[in-house]
């Protein structure tokens, strides 16, 4: 790891050259056409879920006091009877067997989108949209997770603890350039414009052991993060909670791969996602469909991303 004292990440919020008023960054440049393109070669045969299920006790982020996931019942059958609260009396609410609940999250928590308004340099976030214009008492107006469009492309697995032969890669390890071109060769892919990378550390052989799972997280080093949105690809993925290596390896910069990949190159981020069982079938090219819950102006929002292998790409198990 770097010595924090000798390097600094000078990171810059860009501007889009989508127009001023662009919300969209990387994501522009997935199209209609490169849409098609990948869905006809998509084999639906086989449907990998790359999402994790929500339950109480989930690990999350609570270090910074955001709250739990919890999960409550509104409206329980004999409740409803004793509550007539819908008026229909207690015959009919005993006959009708109706529930209902209600949920309590930090927008980040399990698998997730982040929007380009999470995070920003000096005030401003992706596009020069700064706090002091765009940020209510609720929520931003710009860059909201509301903004980000179904995302069908092409996804490469980068598996890293796979190219290094392990279960999992050790804790902070940090990612580099050459691992990334590694990885890519060793899958005999090559990233290209409009693409998703989804960078697999394993910590999700883990899942659910929060010890195991949150904190300390192998990831990608700033270096890394630079030449994949160096490769024109429009979203960025990762098994494990923050995409980068933690902690920083950056004095100015407690997270500077989340102010590169959103607010210097309009990038969202993707974490949490498990990569196990692409890894484990040697799936390393696939069709990606992601689609967050359109929440107005919320800098995050739970995500649920499948994957299909392609018809004209064969696969390749991982060796055990």
């Amino acid at each position: 790891m770097a010595n924090k004292a000798d390097t600094k990440a000078g990171i810059e919020v860009a501007r889009s050259p989508y127009g001023e008023d662009d919300q969209r960054g990387a994501l522009n440049l997935m199209t209609p056409a490169s849409q098609a393109a990948i869905m006809s070669r998509a084999d639906a045969s086989r449907v990998y879920d790359l999402s994790i299920d929500y339950f109480i006790g989930m690990p999350s982020f609570q270090a910074a006091g955001d709250p739990a996931y919890q999960i409550f019942m509104s409206h329980t059958p004999d409740g409803t009877a004793v509550d007539n609260l819908n008026g229909a009396g207690g015959e009919v609410n005993r006959r009708v067997c109706y529930s209902g609940d209600v949920i309590f999250m930090y927008t980040h928590t399990g698998t997730h989108i982040d929007a380009l308004n999470h995070f920003g340099v000096g005030g401003e976030i992706y596009n020069g949209f700064r706090a002091d214009d765009h940020l209510g008492s609720r929520h931003w107006d710009r860059g909201g997770a509301e903004q980000i469009p179904p995302i069908v492309a092409r996804g490469v697995l980068l598996d890293i603890a796979g190219l290094k032969g392990v279960a999992c890669l050790p804790d902070s390890y940090s990612i580099t350039v050459e691992d990334c071109q590694q990885a890519l060769k060793q899958a005999d892919l090559e990233l290209a414009e409009g693409d998703v990378a989804l960078v697999r550390t394993g910590r999700m052989s883990h899942w659910p052991d929060g010890a195991k799972v949150l904190g300390n997280p192998p990831g990608l080093s700033l270096d890394a993060a630079r030449w994949l949105t160096g490769q024109s690809i429009i979203a960025i993925a990762a098994d494990q909670e923050c995409v980068e290596v933690g902690p920083s390896e950056h004095e100015d910069n407690w997270l500077p791969g989340h102010c590169h990949f959103l607010a210097e190159s309009g990038v969202p981020m993707i974490e949490l996602v498990d990569l196990e069982a692409l890894a484990r079938d040697g799936v390393h090219e696939f069709c990606l469909v992601a689609a967050p819950i359109r929440l107005r102006g919320a800098t995050g929002a739970p995500l649920r991303p499948l994957a299909m292998a392609l018809r004209d790409r064969p696969s390749r198990p991982r060796e055990k």
